[in-house]
């Protein structure tokens, strides 16, 4: 049915001065980190804890749960990678100890096991810049 001068339609009167307001159709980006910072509270802990603390110039933290037998969406296995100048001139066994030092809440929280690769800023330039895989999960109980 065509309108008329007036601006009549079937469905009443065409309002031209109508603004368009798009439809969000997917989450912002505001909402979509929000979401995953309350799916993923024990990562993003120990991503700022790690991030604050040491100033990485590389940080991954992998969550390797599901590698493990525990439910889906767990946090209970994690691996991180960590290049800071700050581990210049401090051991292995330290800098591995600062780590688990600092993650102790979330080790009350449920973090389980924690694979760490804690490397200077030189010694990831000699490396490739590669991590080996984590080896599949032998159970835990039967060693």
């Amino acid at each position: 049915m065509a309108r008329s001068m007036s601006g009549a339609t079937p469905f009443g009167k065409l309002n031209l001065f109508r603004s368009v307001v798009p439809v969000q159709t997917q989450p912002s980006s505001h909402c979509r980190q929000m979401s995953a910072m309350v799916q993923k509270p024990l990562e993003n802990s120990i991503r700022d804890k790690l991030s604050t603390t040491f100033q990485p110039k590389v940080l991954d933290v992998v969550n390797e749960s599901y590698m493990h037998n525990v439910p889906k969406g767990s946090e209970t296995h994690f691996k991180v990678v960590v290049v800071s100048d700050a581990f210049e001139g401090v051991s292995l066994v330290e800098r591995h100890r600062k780590i688990n030092t600092l993650l102790q809440e979330e080790f009350s929280k449920g973090l389980h096991a924690l694979s760490i690769v804690a490397k200077t800023s030189s010694q990831w330039e000699k490396s490739s810049q590669k991590v080996d895989p984590s080896p599949p999960c032998r159970g835990g109980a039967g060693l």
